[in-house]
């Protein structure tokens, strides 16, 4: 990716499908060329999609929970020799169950993707924007880390930290030209819930929204420079408002109810 092109460029992490591949195609509707990032076989596919679009893509497959994955991935982005003016880190998973039941490697993959990858990959970006006193970036977080999640404690924290480290890192960049959003969509209609074993929990079984429109508000929330944006349905917003004002142990019973393995039959 090295053309003469003139469009700007965007770099989306977790864009082989979901939301990560929703808000890359985004980009490419609003004339973005892509560097998209996954490391599954499914990132063909979406290169493919995105290109249809008639701006230049190009894809990484790399496992960013891993540190070289990581640094393959800025590698690449710096080699294109391009600045970056949209940065959306929102490669993420979960693992549902009982803390003592999960396995250690799932719940360490979880901090290692959700958490350690978005630092490392940010760290390594967005001194480029502050030089050029340009550029927006978007983490992926979610409702989930306003609220103790049991069944999905690690999960739930690592989205938390991620709200907490987006509005630290926009405080501190204020006045740079980079701007820095949170997008907290709801239970969206994605791979993640089977990925994360969820499917027999309330959450898995319940309503969903589209990627598409979490994708769609989450740019339309970065281009605005925004700080955050809670995303989809009216239900995600009236969620996040209880979880406020209410005690945490309250929260935390109300989210075992929704995702205790087994619930969606209760």
């Amino acid at each position: 990716m090295t053309g003469s092109t003139t469009r700007p460029l965007a770099v989306v992490t977790g864009a082989s499908s979901g939301i990560g591949r929703e808000l890359a195609k985004q980009f490419a509707l609003h004339d973005f060329d892509v560097l998209i990032s996954a490391e599954d076989d499914e990132l063909d596919d979406a290169r493919r999609e995105i290109d249809s679009y008639g701006v230049t893509v190009d894809a990484v497959r790399a496992d960013l929970a891993k540190q070289e994955g990581v640094e393959e991935l800025a590698e690449r982005v710096i080699t294109t020799d391009r600045p970056v003016a949209a940065l959306a880190i929102n490669a993420g998973v979960g693992a549902n169950g009982a803390f003592v039941d999960v396995d250690l490697q799932d719940h360490l993959n979880i901090v290692d993707l959700n958490i350690r990858s978005s630092i490392h990959l940010a760290r390594r970006l967005v001194p480029g924007m502050v030089q050029r006193h340009s550029g927006r970036v978007l983490f992926t977080s979610s409702i989930a880390g306003t609220m103790p999640g049991p069944f999905s404690s690690v999960y739930n924290a690592s989205k938390s930290f991620l709200t907490s480290f987006s509005q630290a890192l926009r405080e501190e960049l204020k006045g740079s030209g980079v701007t820095v959003t949170a997008l907290l969509p709801g239970p969206t209609d994605t791979e993640f819930f089977e990925r994360a074993n969820m499917t027999d929990t309330k959450l898995g079984a319940g309503p969903k929204d589209d990627p598409a429109d979490v994708a769609r508000q989450g740019y339309d929330a970065l281009m605005a420079g925004k700080d955050q944006i809670i995303a989809g349905s009216r239900r995600n917003k009236a969620q996040v408002g209880a979880a406020r004002i209410a005690p945490a142990p309250v929260m935390a019973a109300v989210h075992r109810r929704m995702t205790e393995p087994g619930s969606a039959k209760r």
